[in-house]
Parts: structure tokens; sequence; C-alpha cells
């Protein structure tokens, strides 16, 4: 994959996210999603506040995944997508981090959205799930499946992209 096809694919990524982000309303926010113990509150915060930790890492930086992130109470879909922007423009100027780590780590959260706020899985870009599975296969070794990963889940048969990439990353599937 050139930079040109990586920045495509973050971009498309991003964008995604950024979609159902526009979907999160007051509302939603209780709603519980996939990830452990997470409401879509929860979530969307930490998938807002994933901008500036990929900022700083691409600056060659080391980001405290660890911190709490800011609480956002409205506008999810706008709020995001001002980090992503930075993510954009700092991709590809600082250390070589693959765009298969940003993409997996918003195309999972994606898929948790989605099944959190009723958004059927076929809106999605099964390219992003397949990209985002092929780096998870890859780096995501059983030693390393703490906190975000539970151990992975039998993918049903004829399970497309993201189930399987749900179920790698040890997601329930309904």
């Amino acid at each position: 994959m050139t930079t040109t096809d990586e920045a495509g694919i973050l971009s498309r990524a991003l964008d995604q996210t950024g979609d159902l982000l526009d979907r999160v309303h007051a509302e939603t926010v209780s709603r519980p999603t996939p990830c452990r113990q997470w409401d879509v509150g929860t979530l969307a915060d930490h998938v807002i506040a994933d901008g500036g930790n990929f900022v700083t890492m691409l600056r060659g930086g080391e980001p405290d995944w660890g911190a709490p992130p800011p609480h956002v109470s409205e506008s999810w879909g706008p709020t995001f997508r001002v980090g992503a922007d930075d993510v954009l423009h700092a991709w590809g100027q600082g250390p070589g981090v693959p765009v298969g780590l940003l993409v997996a780590e918003y195309a999972t959260h994606s898929w948790d959205l989605a099944q959190a706020l009723d958004v059927p899985t076929s809106e999605l870009d099964p390219e992003l799930a397949e990209v985002a599975l092929g780096f998870m296969e890859a780096t995501l070794k059983p030693e390393m499946r703490t906190g975000a990963f539970d151990a992975e889940v039998a993918a049903p048969e004829g399970a497309g992209a993201y189930e399987r990439l749900a179920a790698f990353a040890g997601r329930k599937l309904a």
C-alpha cells in the first residue's frame, strides 16, 4: 500500500467514525456498547481523545493512553472531526506508525458504536475492517489481550469483515 493509499484509508476510517459520532445524542449516551463496561458516552469520549493521542504518537511522543479522556456532552461528531483533522495533518510526518494501528482502533470502535446505535453493519466500509483485521492478526498476540481485548471468539461461518474483526477483538457477537 502506498502512502497515498494509506492516507486515503485513514481518512475513510476517520470519516466513518465521525459519521457514527454524529448519531450520538443525549438520549443514546447511556446505551451499552460491546466494549466492556463502556456506554456510548464513555466510548465517544475515548474515540474523541484518540485523536490527540495519535497526534502525539505521530509526532514521536509517548501518549498517555491510560489518562482519563475529557468528557464531551454534545456535538460528538464535530468535536471528533477537529482531532481527526489533526491526525490527518500529522500522518506521515513522524515516525513510521503503521496505518493499520490507527485504522484498527477506529474500525473496531466504529463497529462498537454501530452496534450500540443500531446502525446496520452494511453501512460500514468493509475495506476498513479488512485492513484493521490484517493488522490485528499480525500484531495482537494472546499475551497482549489485556484491557481492551478479550480472548478471540469464533465468528460465524460466512461472517462479514466487521463481524470477523469484532470476533478477533474478543467482542461478543449477537
